[in-house]
Formats: structure tokens, C-alpha cells, sequence
């Protein structure tokens, strides 16, 4: 038997879940069992790598830790069980003294395992083990304590639950204490079903238990969400914590708790109760009955010689008690509208175009009227253009206005409607739309009107750190500006695209927010499952590929620590030359780079920078080189030969950051110097049996959720307002066929 078994829920927080389970695993004290809850089935068999399509991102995390740990065993609760259901599910399947539990996004602190076995040895058995845990900001700010002094005043050893009546439980979390197994199973305590299930769960182990202690360290870090605990959000679940109240009230007055326990427990639970009585984003709607409920449960369970505390928390005790609704409201519920409108004000420059987007804010949303952008406004181009396309053969009721910088009007197909971006036309349409669509970010001063609908596509999978996850890297932080800016932007989100689980997670650390995520794939991808030979014909014809070559797509990224555009020392001209006399390079900048010429070029070079479509480049290419790019990730759809040069991945990796090592886990070879890069080539490597698999493991990790027919659930989903279980689901990857490629035309 374990010492400690340590239960930890993962619904909704896969990006952060490995953090978690590292964070046990770690411990220098070894005597437990971790058990991960993830929701629904168990994950397809080899974790992330061969997860099917009905698999779930913290899965695939747990069944990578299970494959490396035997101490690691997952179990499974359907999601409509919540927070509740996953740990119950958990506890059944303990077989530890003690039981811990752990949110999947903290951690615990090294030696902490250690700690509380030595504090255990000293106390001897106790039923419930309280100690302290630390409260981190997500970004800025000094950690907090809050469980310190609710332990202060407890005695030093084992005691009684009558020797610290302050320590009721209904104020500390869950993962705040430890539980002796046993003492559970013979109480037959459970966490109660519902939100706010620790202030119930809490308050009926300490009613329970005979024998207490506690611990003045800090063993688990809590890290803050971003957008605060769900519990905090504004909707009617608030009602729910009047129910885990009179659950706990109840239990204590069968009891017979006496009054200097009573006390105290009824004080803290109407503290946590009036808080959020007088909360008015808490209880957009339904105050009134809240505080209708919260009175009468007050008067059936105050207890007898009860004094309220002073200042103005006792006045609301007093107006509770009273049921005195309008008194408590008007003492309570100032208005903070006009506050909270100033904070919304639109920043476009210059005074008439200020009053010009102001007024159209006063006018109401056109629910046919979407706006569409695409790096910044450099075209009709990825996601955005894809959706576009889409939406006008689903839904032809929607006008559809694309926002381009002056001077990109003619990459924009014929009848697509447009506007400038800083003109008359932009501020309009943008304050008029219901549905805004981009792969970057609206401008600084768009306001996110109440009844619109923000849709980020993205615009590749992350290899390297995105959002806020850059903060650790100066050369691009720099770059990045204001991170809180950023994440202002991120609040106008609604829904947020992603192509695989790995992104899916990474979006989540990156772009901390409160959207949903689409797990779709990327709509610009559905071209490599639709088009034909025709298509690939027609594009190289398009680009000047010759007839009967092999087109070598060499696609670079952006270094944030070099000025402008560099082949990274390779010659293309002389690699042409050392590889065969069949290959020829389509060279493509990455888009920072795609204004005027480069010097060079010429013969067997083609510069395709300035293509209008970077998904008919890859049509046109037979192979990929590229070294740290996205678009490895997209065009691994096509399912051709792709060869990673990697001359700096070192410098790159420290400088920019990456979320994976792309140098273990490659879609092909790798070549590092020039000359090896032209070897693979000539000597056919680059697309032999050990590339091929290498890239099939690739695919599997990374082209999930594109089959072709993304765009048709963004527009179904997003558009036409289709529920989430009527959407097409996501083909796999072995029936799906992607476009041909033209060297296997010539051989035929």
C-alpha cells in the first residue's frame, strides 16, 4: 500500500498537465500512486503519437507519463461528471493511506511529499492534514499565502477539531490537506456534485473527523488562471454554492456542533455567501432570488448567541437576516457602467475618425455583415481567405468584407468585396460586423461589441514560443511589445482555430483566454485533400517549374536576431547543381520578407516569395526544405518527402524558443551544412523508407484535424450556428487522399 495516493483532474487544463505530473513525479520522496483523471474513453494506444481522433489532449499527456512511470495510473470519468465526478472516480481507484488531490495546473513543490510523510510520523494518524499552499499570479505580482493564517492558530501537535474551531474547511481547496483513506471510506465522504464542491466537500470532512493536524510549509504552488477560477466567472452556478452551504449546515445541525464550533463554521460560510451576494458581475441576473435564498438559509441555521462581526460585513448580516433586499442592494451595488464604458473607449487616430466609429457603434449590429483579415491586411490569403471562400458558397446571406492595405487590392480574387484598412470604410464595416475573422490581430482600438462573434484562425502550428510564453526570451519580447496589450487583444476572442492537440495545448499556455477551441483544422490546409492533377499542373506551368524537373520547395523562417533576408549561408544555385540535374528551387521568404526582390535568383532558382498563395507553392513543390518554419506542419499534409536544415538550431532554440525538439522528432532527415543537404538529395534519402517513416509519425502528431473539409465546419459551426455534435467529424488519416504530385505524373 502507497503512502500517498495523489489524484489529479485534468479536464480543460492540457497545456499545463505535464507541469503537474512532473511536479510528482519529481519528488524525492517515492512511496505513491498518481492517478490522473482524464475524461471520457482511454487514449488510442501509444499516447499522443496514435491517438485516435476521439482521444482528448490531457490524455495523450497522461498516457505518455503512464509509458514512462509504472507509479502512473490514469482512470477515466465522463466529463459530464465534473470537477466532483473525476475526483470520486479517483478516490475509488486509491489505494494509498493518505490521499492528496492536485488540479492539473499546479504543482507541487519540490521535497513536498517528503515533508508531509515526516509531519505524519511526528503527529501519528490523523484523519485530515491541513497545510499551507501558495497562490502564484499568472503574470505580475507577489505569490500569496492564504491558508497561513487560517493555520496559525492551531495547536502543534494532533488535536481535536474543538481545539481550533476556526479551522472549519469550508475556506481552504481541496488540495490544501490530506485525507486518511480510511476515514473517508468509513464516513462515506464524496465530493458533492456541482460547482463549488470543495466548500461542501471541506466542511464535511472536518465535521467528520476526530483527529487533526496541520503543516506550516507550502506544499502546492496554485497557479492563477489568467482569467480567474471558473467559480468567479458570472452565471447562475452561483446559485450552487448556497446548496454546498446548507449541505455543510445541515450535516453540523444533525450533529449537534456546538456553539463555539457552530460559530465560527456559519460566519465563514455567509462570508463566502455574501461576497458574492454583493458581487454584481458575479449575478448578472437572479440577485434577488440569491439573496431571497441566502436569507432564509441564514435564519433556519444561525446559531443561538450569534453576533454578526462589525463594520459594514455586520451591517450585511444584519440586512440578510432582514431579507432586506433593495437596503442590501443599494448599500452594496453601486453602478459601474459608466466606468466600465470609458475603459472600452476606441483608440483609432484622429479626431473624425474617432467620431466617425463612434457613431457607428451606436448603431446596432448587422447580423449578415462579416470582416475578414489576413496578416495584417497583405492580402486575401490563409484561413481568412479559405473561410471566405466557404462561407460564400454556405452561407450567401452573409456579405463579406475583406480589409487590405492600400496597395494589396489586386491580390484580392475577382468580386470580393474590400476596404482599405484606416479608411472611412474600414472603421465602419468593423464597428457594424457581427462576425470578425483573422489569423493575426484587429487593430489596437477595435472594440469587441456585446452579440459579435471574434474568430482567430491562427496561421500555422506553434514549433517556436508564441504570446506570452516569449516572455522569457528578451530578443523577442522586445519585439512583442506589450504583453498585457496582447492579451487585451486576446479577450475579443470568441472561438480560436487549431489544426492538432499540440497546438490546441500550446494555444491554451500562449493565449491564456477564456475562447473556445475548434479543433478543426486549418481551412487554408483543405486545398492538399482537394485539389487535382489539373491543379498541380496548372500551378508549376503558373511558377515556370519546367517540365519533368523536381521542384524543391525552400521555405525558411524569420530569425528575430538577424536583419532582413538570409539563405542561412546556402548557396541554392551551387546545391541545385550538387544535388541532380533535375531539381530546380522555388524559393520562398517568409512573408516579413515578400516586398520587392532579392538579388539572385535566376537559372534553376525560382523566387515564388511574391505567389499569392503559399498553399499553391506547396502544390507546385515535389519536396520541402525548410528548417524551423510552420509550414513543414502544412505541407506534411501532401505527404511528400520534407528535409529539415538545420545549421542553427541551437542558437534558434535559445534565442527564439520552441515547444518541442523538432531534432528527435523530424518529418525527414536532417541535414546540417550545406553539403549534407545536397547529399540526401543525390543520393535519394530524402525520400526512402526511413524518411517515409519518419514522416508518417509526423503526420500522425500533427495533420490530426485536416481532412480537407475545415473550412466547412468553421462556417457550419461559426456562420450558420450548427450545434458542435452536428459537424462533420474529422476524417482519418489513413482514408484520406491527398493531392498528387506532379513527379508521379511523369512517371506514369
Amino acid at each position: 500500500m502507497p503512502r500517498f495516493s495523489i489524484i489529479v483532474p485534468s479536464h480543460g487544463v492540457a497545456g499545463r498537465l505535464s507541469q503537474a505530473l512532473d511536479s510528482v513525479l519529481a519528488q524525492s520522496f517515492g512511496d505513491f500512486e498518481l492517478i490522473p483523471v482524464c475524461e471520457g474513453g482511454a487514449p488510442g494506444p501509444g499516447g499522443a503519437g496514435n491517438a485516435g481522433v476521439s482521444g482528448s489532449p490531457a490524455a495523450d499527456v497522461v498516457a505518455r507519463h503512464a509509458g514512462r512511470d509504472s507509479r502512473v495510473a490514469p482512470v477515466h470519468s465522463p466529463a459530464s461528471a465534473g470537477l466532483a465526478g473525476a475526483r470520486n472516480t479517483g478516490m475509488r481507484a486509491a489505494t494509498g493511506t493518505y490521499l492528496l488531490f492536485l488540479d492539473g495546473d499546479d504543482v507541487l513543490v519540490p521535497g513536498a511529499l517528503a515533508e508531509l510523510d515526516a509531519r505524519l510520523a511526528r503527529t501519528g494518524e490523523v484523519d485530515v492534514l491541513h497545510f499551507e499552499h501558495e497562490r502564484v499570479p499568472w503574470w505580475e505580482g507577489e505569490p500569496a499565502n492564504p491558508a497561513a493564517p487560517l493555520l496559525k492558530g492551531a495547536p502543534d501537535g494532533a488535536f481535536a477539531p474543538d481545539r481550533a474551531p476556526g479551522l472549519t474547511g469550508v475556506l481552504l481547496p481541496a488540495w490544501s490537506a490530506a485525507y486518511r483513506r480510511a476515514f473517508v471510506a468509513e464516513r462515506r465522504l464524496a465530493f458533492p456534485d456541482g460547482h463549488f464542491t470543495d466548500v461542501g466537500w471541506g466542511g464535511l470532512a472536518v465535521l467528520g473527523a476526530e483527529r487533526m493536524a496541520v503543516l506550516r510549509s507550502v506544499v502546492v504552488r496554485h497557479l492563477v488562471r489568467r482569467q480567474g477560477s471558473r467559480l468567479n466567472q458570472p452565471g447562475e452556478h452561483h446559485a450552487e454554492l448556497l446548496d454546498q452551504a446548507g449541505l455543510v449546515l445541515d450535516r453540523a445541525a444533525g450533529a449537534g456542533l456546538p456553539p463555539e464550533r457552530s460559530g465560527p463554521l456559519f460566519e465563514q460560510l455567509f462570508a463566502l455567501i455574501l461576497k458574492t451576494a454583493a458581487h454584481p458581475r458575479r449575478l448578472p441576473a437572479g440577485r434577488r432570488a440569491f439573496f431571497r435564498r441566502a436569507s432564509a438559509l441564514y435564519r433556519r441555521h444561525r446559531p443561538a448567541g450569534f453576533h454578526p462581526p462589525g463594520g459594514s460585513l455586520g451591517v450585511q448580516h444584519r440586512l440578510l437576516a432582514a431579507g432586506a433586499y433593495t437596503a442590501f442592494h443599494a448599500l452594496r451595488g453601486g453602478n459601474q457602467a459608466a466606468s466600465a464604458a470609458a475603459g472600452r473607449l476606441p483608440r483609432p487616430q484622429g479626431l473624425r475618425t474617432r467620431l466617425l466609429y463612434q457613431a457607428q457603434l451606436r448603431r446596432p449590429l448587422d447580423p449578415h455583415l462579416a470582416v475578414y483579415c489576413a496578416y495584417w491586411g497583405r492580402g486575401y490569403a490563409c484561413n481568412p481567405a479559405a473561410i471566405h471562400a466557404k462561407a460564400r458558397e454556405l452561407a450567401p446571406h452573409i456579405r463579406s468584407v475583406f480589409l487590405v492595405e492600400a496597395g494589396q487590392e489586386h491580390t484580392l480574387p475577382p468580386g470580393v468585396e474590400h476596404a482599405v484598412i484606416g479608411g472611412r470604410r474600414y472603421w465602419e464595416v468593423l464597428a457594424r460586423a457581427t462576425y470578425l475573422v483573422n489569423n493575426a490581430n484587429f487593430a489596437e482600438g477595435v472594440v469587441k461589441r456585446p452579440g459579435s462573434v471574434h474568430l482567430q484562425t491562427q496561421h500555422g502550428t506553434p514549433l517556436k514560443t508564441m504570446g506570452v510564453d516569449q516572455s522569457t526570451y528578451p530578443v523577442v519580447a522586445a519585439a512583442t511589445g506589450s504583453f498585457a496589450r496582447l492579451l487585451g487583444r486576446v479577450d475579443r476572442w470568441d472561438y480560436n482555430l487549431s489544426a492538432n492537440r499540440h497546438s490546441t495545448q500550446m494555444w491554451e499556455r500562449a493565449f491564456p483566454g477564456s475562447y473556445e477551441q475548434l479543433e478543426y483544422g486549418y481551412p487554408r490546409n483543405d486545398v492538399y485533400y482537394t485539389a487535382t492533377a489539373a491543379d498541380v499542373a496548372r500551378v508549376r506551368a503558373e511558377l515556370g517549374v519546367p517540365e519533368g524537373s523536381t521542384a524543391v520547395l525552400y521555405a525558411p523562417t524569420h530569425r528575430d536576431y538577424r536583419t532582413g533576408f538570409e539563405t542561412g549561408g546556402l548557396d541554392l544555385e551551387a546545391f541545385c547543381a550538387a544535388a541532380g540535374e533535375d531539381v530546380v528551387v522555388l524559393l520562398r521568404a517568409h512573408y516579413f520578407y515578400d516586398r520587392g526582390g532579392r538579388a539572385g535568383g535566376g537559372g534553376r532558382v525560382i523566387d515564388v516569395t511574391a505567389h499569392r498563395s503559399s498553399e499553391e507553392v506547396c502544390l507546385a513543390a515535389d519536396a520541402l526544405v525548410t528548417d524551423y518554419s510552420s509550414i513543414m506542419f502544412d505541407y506534411a499534409n501532401l505527404d511528400r518527402p520534407i528535409v529539415v536544415y538545420a545549421d542553427d538550431w541551437d542558437v534558434y532554440r535559445e534565442t527564439r524558443g520552441v515547444y518541442f525538439d523538432l531534432m528527435a522528432a523530424p518529418p525527414g532527415p536532417v541535414a546540417r551544412t550545406p553539403e549534407e543537404l545536397a547529399r540526401v538529395f543525390r543520393d535519394g534519402s530524402y525520400a526512402d523508407a526511413a524518411s517515409a517513416a519518419r514522416r508518417t509519425a509526423f503526420r500522425e502528431r500533427f495533420c490530426e484535424f485536416d481532412d480537407g473539409r475545415a473550412a466547412e465546419r468553421v462556417v457550419r459551426r461559426v456562420f450558420l450556428g450548427e450545434p458542435p455534435e452536428a459537424i462533420a467529424p474529422v476524417l482519418p488519416l489513413a482514408e484520406r487522399v491527398p493531392a498528387p504530385a506532379a513527379t508521379t505524373l511523369v512517371r506514369s
